[in-house]
């Protein structure tokens, strides 16, 4: 591989031409989310399965057993887990500068602790219970900080901003007791970025693309008339800096460049943080070779219980493939969280577990309500 990162391998600007009336009517939003099983609901990809997860329920005695794989996280990382409660936990060397914050701190109290903590611009704003990408915006400056932070009425974090171009996702597991744990699938996620032709808008190149096409509302709301400007031939800009697949990244299925090399420095890592056996860790990076050897990496995000196999969205991927990833990765939780229920710690009751759905779907209106003032503000 050299130097070279996945992304490095595939990824390349789109050459457009122009829609014939065909192509036009193919990028109609309701009949890309319908030819496209990647934008298909939640509920509607994992509707048919659901009673698998049923019936492991039933086989732990009508208990949440996901809440046992790893016992050291709220929920066992399945949802309402603190972001800032996780990177408490990770190695230090391998996570950025992390800030938490109360919703409702006033922005220039926030300007005073960036400032007695030493951090530097740009930095990244994000919920301390998020999901989805949802109400994460990176911030340039001071000005930013008055302008967006009021905004935020839920616990918030602020932290570095990681420079490094390259993302991935890898997922981890490893069964109580094992010595070493094991890599089950990688996803390498593409930006939201055009490349400029010279003649068209940035709006006109969004929609050239389907995938672009269904983030356009949102980035109307954030960018204005600024999707009006025309980039040279060639230009590039980076509209979404996140790999979020709800922000429009696309998600790139790099399961194969799973090796020793690589499994034993992510798993070194997830063995420093305790009591983790189930999840899927979130990084950016420098290049691939640096990655292998654990250097030059930056630790995001860690998902716990409720960690999807995103390599499933590799949109080469159909939904029967992705079925099965998602049903392969429930039975190893069913697993591990079996062998830690048999260690004494307990699964969650089923009145603990609607409790737990209730609090989720009340938070989840909150926290829309928050990523909507961002993209007016």
């Amino acid at each position: 591989m050299n130097n070279l990162t996945p992304a490095a391998l595939t990824l390349a600007p789109h050459q457009h031409t122009d829609m014939n009336r065909w192509q036009r009517f193919l990028h109609r939003p309701f009949l890309i989310k319908l030819l496209h099983w990647e934008y298909w609901s939640m509920n509607t990809v994992y509707g048919l399965i659901y009673p698998v997860f049923a019936w492991l329920c039933f086989r732990s005695g009508f208990k949440f057993f996901f809440s046992a794989a790893n016992p050291a996280i709220k929920n066992g990382g399945f949802l309402l887990e603190s972001k800032k409660d996780i990177y408490d936990m990770l190695p230090v060397a391998f996570h950025p500068k992390t800030l938490l914050f109360a919703g409702g701190t006033p922005a220039a109290q926030v300007l005073n602790t960036i400032k007695e903590n030493k951090l530097s611009f740009p930095l990244m704003a994000k919920p301390d219970i998020g999901m989805r990408g949802l109400a994460a915006k990176k911030l340039e400056n001071e000005a930013d900080v008055l302008k967006y932070i009021p905004c935020f009425s839920i616990n918030f974090l602020l932290q570095e901003f990681v420079a490094f171009e390259n993302e991935l996702g890898i997922f981890y597991y490893r069964f109580p007791g094992e010595t070493k744990g094991h890599i089950s699938g990688i996803v390498a996620k593409e930006f939201l970025t055009v490349y400029g032709d010279g003649q068209s808008t940035l709006l006109q190149l969004l929609q050239k693309d389907k995938r672009f096409i269904l983030q356009i509302p949102s980035l109307q709301k954030e960018y204005g008339e600024e999707l009006n400007k025309v980039l040279r031939a060639g230009e590039k800009q980076l509209l979404v800096p996140y790999g979020n697949h709800a922000r429009g990244a696309k998600f790139l299925d790099y399961s194969h460049l799973i090796d020793e090399e690589l499994t034993n420095t992510i798993d070194t890592i997830c063995q420093q943080v305790p009591e983790f056996y189930y999840g899927r860790i979130d990084l950016r990076y420098h290049t691939w070779e640096e990655l292998k050897q654990g250097k030059n990496i930056s630790i995001i995000e860690l998902n716990g219980a409720g960690s999807e196999p995103t390599h499933i969205y590799d949109p080469k991927h159909s939904i029967f493939f992705a079925w099965k990833e998602i049903i392969r990765h429930w039975v190893l939780l069913y697993r591990i969280s079996k062998i830690n229920h048999r260690k004494g710690y307990p699964y969650m009751s089923a009145s603990d577990g609607l409790a737990m759905f209730r609090e989720n779907n009340s938070y989840v209106g909150a926290l829309q309500e928050v990523h909507e003032r961002l993209l007016h503000a």
